[in-house]
């Protein structure tokens, strides 16, 4: 099946179509673990609600690692439609699920020995350990068919079924709420119900999926494939796990250098650590809005390599970016302007409400900064071209390592400086590479 032309639809059109309801997809996400932590808060149970969001950031530890599986699969579908190939679409999904339900094997095998390691870890002491064991020993069986959907949601949305994907998260997030009240505020059964609200949620949005993916016909494609050794040959398999490895040590860098900026800040003392808490919990809902600029450009630029088209690929990476920039500068100045009233509704401190106005100007800048990154990764990732991703990711570390010493005069503020030089650092040096990739990947104009 081949992908609309662009004759037929403006690129912004395009784009939008698919950036749009990745926004909302994304939003929705996020609301999964709210809805646990108010409803967990509803009993008045302080160590019940402290073991729900430390086994909550455990399987955010342990699952999002494998993010990776999604955005290979976005990039392989997409360029498999760009060639109006069918049987690569379904080599894709036939590949990237055999990885998946291997990972799960892999996660649930080792289950005894990453449950208590994983609690140590996080300081999973006192009254808070048996809950947060409770939570994670029943939401951890989840983690196959959490895996299973980023592949089945990285397959749809890189054949344009962002729109399938957005009704099925929230599908699965009304049932997710719903099943939060009863089994915890009806039935009683407190951090258990919590996690098997999540579990019966994660179900259900993998039946969803998986009949969507099945009304598609490159979905036939993919069982035949499984059948077939050519699928399983030597090289497209070198070729799935060097995007995938390169996707992984990325995404560990990533979450390194946000670790980084928690444990430092947390040294500065509560209210700075409050007030920083709260200003990423700010970014990071920004962060889903313009992350749906990485999934157009993905869809798009993987597109035009898979037709081989030099001027779709451009016309693409353009479109991605003059209109992330725009969204970026648009969300700065709503922080600039209500960043620091929102960022103090968080908190009844007066220290905690002075300290946010204090640094409240980073969180205005840094969307601006960071929207350039996220659209290149999006052409990057699309375009394959993980190991240049990767390179700049490393450069990008490095940078932000080094300001970290350099501005400790600057304390927090400093440590804010070096965050938003990550982001800037990442776009600048992924739009030094571009000329050079595009010119290396497309032979002719």
């Amino acid at each position: 099946m081949h992908a609309i032309p662009p004759k037929a639809q403006s690129w912004s059109a395009q784009l939008w179509a698919i950036t749009l309801p990745a926004m909302l997809t994304n939003v929705a996400t996020a609301l999964f673990g709210i809805a646990d932590m108010w409803v967990i808060g509803r009993l008045g149970d302080a160590p019940a609600q402290g073991g729900v969001e430390l086994g909550a950031k455990f399987m955010l530890g342990l699952l999002n690692v494998f993010n990776f599986l999604r955005m290979s699969t976005v990039a392989l579908t997409a360029q498999g439609s760009g060639r109006g190939a069918l049987n690569e679409q379904g080599q894709t999904l036939a590949r990237a699920m055999a990885v998946a339900l291997g990972i799960g094997a892999i996660l649930l095998l080792a289950m005894p020995l990453t449950i208590p390691a994983g609690l140590n870890l996080l300081k999973a002491t006192g009254p808070v350990r048996p809950d947060a064991h409770a939570y994670i020993a029943i939401r951890y069986w989840a983690a196959p068919m959490w895996l299973a959907n980023c592949v089945l949601t990285g397959w749809l949305i890189g054949k344009r079924k962002v729109r399938h994907v957005l009704i099925v998260e929230v599908m699965a997030n009304i049932v997710h709420i719903a099943l939060d009240l009863a089994l915890v505020l009806a039935v009683h059964r407190g951090v258990a119900g919590v996690a098997i609200a999540t579990v019966t949620s994660e179900s259900l949005k993998l039946a969803l999926l998986a009949a969507i993916a099945l009304r598609d016909p490159a979905s036939g494609q993919a069982f035949a494939a499984a059948k077939d050794q050519h699928t399983w040959a030597r090289h497209d398999m070198a070729k799935l796990f060097a995007l995938n490895r390169d996707l992984f040590i990325r995404t560990l860098l990533l979450t390194g250098a946000i670790l980084v900026f928690a444990r430092i800040g947390a040294q500065a003392g509560p209210v700075t650590l409050a007030a920083n808490g709260v200003l990423f919990q700010l970014f990071m809902l920004s962060t889903l809005l313009l992350d749906g600029f990485e999934s157009g450009a993905q869809v798009l630029c993987g597109e035009a390599m898979g037709a081989r088209s030099k001027s779709r690929f451009i016309a693409a990476t353009r479109t991605a970016l003059i209109w992330g920039g725009i969204t970026g500068v648009v969300l700065g100045a709503l922080y600039a302007f209500a960043g620091q009233p929102l960022a103090a509704t968080f908190s009844a401190d007066p220290a905690v409400i002075a300290a946010i106005a204090d640094y409240a100007p980073w969180l205005a800048l840094l969307p601006i900064l960071g929207v350039a990154s996220f659209v290149f990764d999006g052409v990057f990732v699309g375009a394959a071209w993980t190991r240049a991703m990767l390179g700049t990711m490393v450069v990008a570390s490095i940078i932000y390592l080094a300001l970290l010493c350099a501005l400790q005069p600057l304390k927090n503020h400093g440590l804010w400086a070096a965050f938003a030089a990550l982001f800037a650092a990442r776009a600048i040096s992924q739009a030094v590479m571009l000329p050079r990739l595009i010119r290396r990947s497309f032979a002719n104009p």
